[in-house]
């Protein structure tokens, strides 16, 4: 099954059009509401509570844009949405939460966050609670374990695999080298079968996804679109792109 056009129609505000200057903040409802407004896509990213639902915020613990402490795999839904963000009302949402807000009025990609420890919780929620939505929706991962399970599960679902050249930041300190050659080569596609790759920008050109891209038809989606510079980058080599900070 090929990638929707719907994919690559608009640029995707990355964790949504937030700007903390005036109290939006990044994957919040707030800023959800302002992608909406603007005609963007959007995209976010979700962890597993430790009562399995799927919670939509991109930090692994509270603290960095939230006040408290704690990790969220350790806590459960109702503690998670009872922390207050520091800045603004909003509180964070559920994915059934996210998915009742949004409504189909904007693409949605979704981005499942990994431990590497083999918890596939997060692909099977997030493929129970999208059962029953119509709007046009994907999910992606850096991890191809997470998205194994939903093209078995779900093969409908639109699926796609977030990568970039080189996996030398800490934190992807303890993965082994095998794994990271995996990912940069997208050696896993035969189990994942991506329909589409979101590349970093910083990293393009680079030869794997513009494989997938001119030999497969794969879609190529870039992160994170920053500056004019980077859009010159992007309208070279790439298809959509994620932005954030600046606006298209």
């Amino acid at each position: 099954m090929s990638a929707p056009a719907w994919l690559t129609t608009h640029p995707i505000a990355h964790r949504g059009l937030h700007d903390a200057s005036i109290s939006v903040i990044e994957n919040t409802a707030a800023a959800f509401s302002a992608a909406v407004a603007r005609g963007y896509g959007m995209e976010t990213d979700l962890q597993i509570s430790a009562d399995g639902e799927a919670m939509v915020h991109h930090d692994d613990s509270l603290g960095r844009l939230t006040e408290g402490t704690g990790r969220l795999a350790e806590m459960s839904a109702a503690q998670i949405k009872a922390a207050r963000f520091k800045t603004g009302t909003d509180r964070i949402l559920t994915l059934g939460e996210l998915c009742d807000l949004v409504a189909g009025r904007a693409s949605l990609l979704l981005e499942l966050k990994s431990h590497f420890d083999g918890d596939t919780r997060l692909p099977k929620r997030a493929v129970e609670v999208l059962s029953g939505y119509r709007g046009p929706i994907a999910v992606m991962s850096f991890d191809p374990a997470l998205i194994e399970p939903v093209r078995h599960l779900q093969p409908a679902l639109t699926r796609g695999i977030v990568a970039e050249r080189s996996y030398s930041h800490s934190e992807w300190r303890m993965l082994p080298q095998s794994v990271k050659r995996s990912m940069t080569w997208l050696l896993h596609a035969p189990r994942s079968r991506p329909q589409f790759i979101a590349y970093s920008v910083k990293d393009l050109p680079a030869a794997p996804p513009l494989l997938a891209r001119t030999l497969f038809g794969l879609p190529l989606l870039t992160w994170t679109v920053r500056s004019d510079a980077d859009r010159k980058v992007a309208a070279r080599w790439a298809d959509q792109i994620i932005f954030e900070g600046w606006r298209p």
